[in-house]
């Protein structure tokens, strides 16, 4: 007997095997992905960064579904605004998270809404990516101006939440970023984000204990504040105009606008309108019986950015590096 012919068939046969189960395995993680809990209304939420972006459409969305949302504003005009468009059930507070005691005040409210039923959810949505540019570009304090905002207030903010949320067993939702998973950019921004994945990882081990549930957002680039390429233009000027001349050679002098270029190509290619499928993926992670870990947020996270974050160094480099123009001097 040919052994091909004894071969063959047991190959076809394992393959169906293994297409099978994995057929079903999908199947059974849709169908435990879209277990939902209920009884919204005595559940309250405390989102941050809710002027604008991210947070302003997921408090309106969470008060629509009954959810108590409690919405951390910036400013007054943030805060008013909000308020106008929403139910009588969602309360604004203002909120600075790089000052401590803000963010003390803001938990004491806190505390006096949700009461002996303790906090479902709390979303560190607040975030800025600017200054940005070459690290030799920059100075100490911009790096700071960051990871005050990005990391360390997402830290002292779920600190003083903590006891309200292991009071409700709830849960808690990081917004991280695909740049804390491939760093690209020069200043705090990169930086922050994989130390907000670190801490999660962390948190989400810690407090399995008590019952919270913590989960990562890992976002592509979204048409936000975060991405204004007016902004961004405007502060790689400033960092290009305090410069001082030698650093300034080693880059030539057309080295700004071309970096504007790439930049505004890159933010041309990736940024995503709908801000909706970052909303969506924190009402999952706040809402589903089984939330996700990690929800890796776009077409160019799933496509582009966690994909090259697998891969070795040395092939991740080559495409990472001509996202941007060469130096003049190099």
């Amino acid at each position: 007997m040919d052994a091909s012919n004894v071969f063959m068939p047991c190959c076809e046969g394992y393959l169906a095997l293994i297409c099978a189960v994995i057929s079903i395995v999908l199947i059974g993680w849709y169908i435990r992905d879209s277990f939902k809990l209920d009884s919204f209304p005595t559940k309250h939420v405390f989102i941050t960064g809710c002027d604008s972006g991210f947070g302003n459409l997921l408090a309106k969305s969470l008060d629509r579904k009954g959810f108590n949302v409690i919405a951390a504003c910036l400013t007054e005009q943030g805060a008013s605004q909000l308020s106008s468009g929403a139910s009588r059930r969602l309360k604004t507070v203002l909120l600075d998270v790089t000052n401590a005691e803000s963010v003390r005040r803001a938990g004491e409210f806190v505390s006096a809404e949700v009461g002996e039923r303790g906090l479902w959810g709390l979303v560190n949505n607040a975030g800025r990516s600017l200054p940005i540019g070459p690290t030799d570009w920059l100075q100490l304090s911009d790096f700071t101006k960051v990871l005050d905002v990005n990391l360390t207030a997402v830290i002292g903010v779920t600190l003083e939440l903590l006891p309200l949320l292991k009071k409700a067993r709830g849960r808690v939702v990081n917004v991280a970023s695909v740049l804390g998973r491939v760093a690209i950019l020069g200043g705090g921004y990169s930086i922050s984000k994989y130390g907000v994945e670190s801490f999660s990882d962390i948190l989400r081990l810690e407090m399995s204990h008590f019952g919270i549930k913590v989960s990562i957002l890992e976002p592509g680039f979204f048409q936000t504040a975060v991405t204004r390429h007016d902004l961004m233009e405007e502060n790689l000027r400033a960092l290009w105009d305090r410069l001082p001349q030698d650093v300034r050679d080693s880059y030539g002098p057309k080295y700004v606008d071309q970096y504007l270029k790439y930049q505004k190509f890159n933010l041309w290619l990736m940024c995503s309108p709908d801000l909706t499928k970052v909303t969506s993926c924190m009402e999952h992670a706040l809402t589903a019986r089984y939330p996700r870990t990690r929800y890796a947020v776009g077409w160019d996270a799933r496509i582009f950015w966690l994909p090259l974050s697998y891969c070795p160094t040395v092939v991740a480099d080559f495409f990472l590096v001509r996202l941007f123009p060469t130096p003049r001097a190099v």
